[in-house]
């Protein structure tokens, strides 16, 4: 009797897990998003945990002429037959190019105040849409898995068909840890990389949402993990941006809140000592897991100015 309750509450793990996956990596058609597990009421966070988060397909209505006047569309190939959806803005085939990928459950748009600050250094700036949010195909996502194709396929597309000196790739959390496994799976070589609140490890990050939920995180996280890996044809434990680093040898900066609870410090010091090339972390100690540029602003512009002008 007690196996078979204990074989039964493993296979309610299991089914319980298996939904969860499905609910955080597909996007749904509408309805409210889940707030995020800090603001969570307990009997919310009960029903989260039996029924799942909604997160609605990322959208965006805006127009590229809300980055610069001169900036235009772009729809940029990836692979099997997906499509990104692009914003560029050339300020001139002897500048630098800024490719910029955004985070988890977000788009584009997200990264608006950051390519304007790129556009007022005097480089030109792309804005990326990943598979399955704002502009471009699909609705799914695997938190940085397969959009390391949508890196690759935007950096091939910019060294093909835009006239530039040198291409740069910033991501923001997901978008940081798909610039680095494009580089150590797919082979890709910009000329430098500007990474946020970049994740040590999946199985982390989906530990600290647990924790977040003030739930034990074993073995839940474990479980979610692994079913999201299998539902998407991946190994979701080896999806680790601290193994990736040791093959970046083109000048990195890392960036990083000091009070970031989603991806601490430490894990993000794992990715930046495994970085082979010239490095500098840069540390915002009253910021989270958020946009720096808008809380230290100054500090913000003078380590991207620095960085820019030294490669």
């Amino acid at each position: 009797m007690g196996a078979l309750i204990l074989t039964a509450a493993f296979a309610g793990l299991n089914a319980l897990a298996f939904n969860h996956a499905g609910a955080m990596l597909h996007f749904s058609d509408g309805g409210p998003r889940t707030t995020t597990p800090e603001r969570l009421g307990f009997l919310a966070r009960v029903e989260v945990l039996l029924t799942g988060v909604n997160i609605p397909r990322p959208v965006s209505h805006g127009l590229p002429s809300e980055l610069a006047p001169d900036c235009r569309a772009l729809s940029v190939p990836g692979p099997s037959g997906v499509a990104l959806a692009s914003w560029y803005c050339n300020r001139g085939n002897g500048t630098p190019l800024v490719i910029f990928f955004h985070g988890y459950s977000a788009e584009k748009t997200s990264l608006l105040g950051e390519a304007r600050a790129f556009l007022d250094l005097g480089a030109s700036v792309m804005l990326v849409d990943f598979r399955g949010s704002g502009g471009s195909s699909e609705s799914y996502t695997t938190v940085g898995v397969h959009e390391a194709e949508d890196v690759a396929a935007a950096l091939h597309y910019a060294r093909r068909k835009l006239s530039h000196t040198e291409v740069f790739l910033f991501g923001r959390s997901m978008g940081a840890a798909a610039i680095l496994r494009a580089v150590h799976a797919h082979g890709v070589q910009p000329d430098g990389v500007i990474l946020e609140a970049v994740f040590d490890s999946l199985l982390n990050t989906v530990r600290h949402r647990f924790r977040a939920m003030q739930v034990p995180a074993f073995p839940g996280a474990e479980l979610l993990v692994f079913w999201g890996g299998r539902q998407w044809g991946f190994d979701g434990f080896e999806h680790n941006p601290s193994d990736y680093a040791a093959s970046v040898h083109c000048p990195a900066l890392l960036m990083h809140g000091g009070r970031d609870t989603r991806v601490r410090l430490i894990e993000a010091r794992r990715v930046f000592e495994a970085i082979a090339g010239t490095k500098e972390l840069v540390t915002f100690e009253q910021s989270g897991h958020e946009s720096y540029l808008s809380n230290h602003a100054v500090q913000w512009r003078n380590a991207v100015a620095r960085f820019i002008e030294s490669t």
